[in-house]
């Protein structure tokens, strides 16, 4: 791996026409189950997401990007296969609550105390570490987010809520690092959408479930996938109150939002994740796009602080548009690296 501005992607990485109904999938990302998206039947499904984590495996290698991941092939979304593992959940009976974007948006309903009950990705990881032998990233649902993403018809104040949800990631943390995790990353997109609670309860929830994990830790931030939410805001609305967080890398996008990028003086404690890949954009980026937004970051934050990666995951993305991009981060990255070597 690099040692200055290592490239890494923020999680999920497409996944391949024949493992799931990329129709259904398109603009819609499940808080509940939706088992109907995969192509494979349930006796071969495992089978068939181990080759297609392989295959995003070897791209993300063959990109040349330093820190990789699983590519969340085995996901309906980010967050619905952990979030519906754990007791407390109804999965008979879901409730809705109020989507990002607006409309109404099905949701795990919560009708008992958030425990988790076993590990959910401690395999993925253990699969993962086994078919690499470069850094490898996980994530997972934040203890925020799931909490936005859920009808609350058990605690009394959502905040309580979040902070079960806290623990169970806090408990799950501790078993991914142990079977071979180098960075943990939690997915917390909903900070920026529900600013009022972030601030209420964001950072408490986020400490705990991060409490007595070893790092490095990431928290990713966004507005949204890009193939759902086209017109982004320049600033985030709940961003440097993570300055004084327990995490040591916070994930942001860039490149798509034409993010102002005087906000990065405000994590001067932090490694800084940015975005440089609009994931909105047809074209692929070249290698030299990608290092004038690294060049135009490092007039704010350190070379020794910086991540350069997509804006967000790129689950939505045509494979070979992906892979483009992603060479095109790791070729842009080396530029701007070499040019520091003097």
């Amino acid at each position: 791996m690099h040692a200055l501005l290592p490239t890494t992607v923020v999680g999920s990485y497409p996944q391949p026409d024949w493992l799931v109904d990329r129709s259904r999938l398109s603009g819609k990302v499940p808080r509940v189950r939706a088992a109907d998206l995969w192509r494979i039947p349930e006796e071969w499904r495992e089978q068939a997401q181990d080759d297609a984590t392989i295959l995003a495996i070897r791209d993300m290698e063959r990109a040349g990007i330093d820190i990789i991941t699983d590519g969340e092939i085995r996901r309906e979304s980010y967050s619905n296969r952990f979030s519906n593992a754990l007791d407390g959940i109804d999965l008979e009976t879901p409730g809705k609550v109020m989507g990002r974007t607006g409309g109404t948006t099905i949701v795990p309903r919560v009708v008992g105390k958030i425990r988790r009950r076993h590990p959910v990705e401690v395999r993925d990881v253990a699969f993962l570490r086994a078919n690499t032998t470069g850094k490898i990233k996980i994530t997972l649902p934040g203890p925020f987010t799931m909490a936005q993403q859920a009808q609350n018809d058990f605690y009394a104040d959502d905040a309580d809520m979040a902070m079960d949800y806290a623990a169970a990631v806090n408990e799950e943390l501790r078993d991914l690092k142990a079977a071979g995790a180098d960075v943990l990353q939690l997915d917390e997109p909903w900070l920026q959408a529900r600013p009022e609670a972030a601030r209420r309860y964001g950072v408490r929830v986020i400490d705990r479930a991060l409490q007595g994990i070893p790092g490095p830790t990431v928290v990713h931030l966004c507005f949204g996938y890009a193939d759902m939410v086209h017109d982004k805001p320049s600033g985030y609305s709940f961003l440097p109150q993570l300055a004084d967080s327990a995490v040591d890398q916070i994930s942001i996008e860039a490149a798509q939002p034409g993010l102002d990028l005087g906000v990065l003086r405000e994590l001067a404690s932090k490694t800084v994740l940015l975005g440089v890949l609009d994931l909105h954009a047809p074209e692929v980026e070249s290698a030299e796009l990608v290092a004038e937004r690294v060049r135009a970051a490092l007039r704010h934050i350190p070379a020794e602080r910086l991540i350069p990666a997509p804006d967000c995951g790129m689950k939505y993305l045509p494979r070979e548009r992906a892979f483009g991009k992603l060479l095109a981060l790791a070729q842009g990255a080396a530029i701007v690296r070499n040019e520091l070597a003097g």
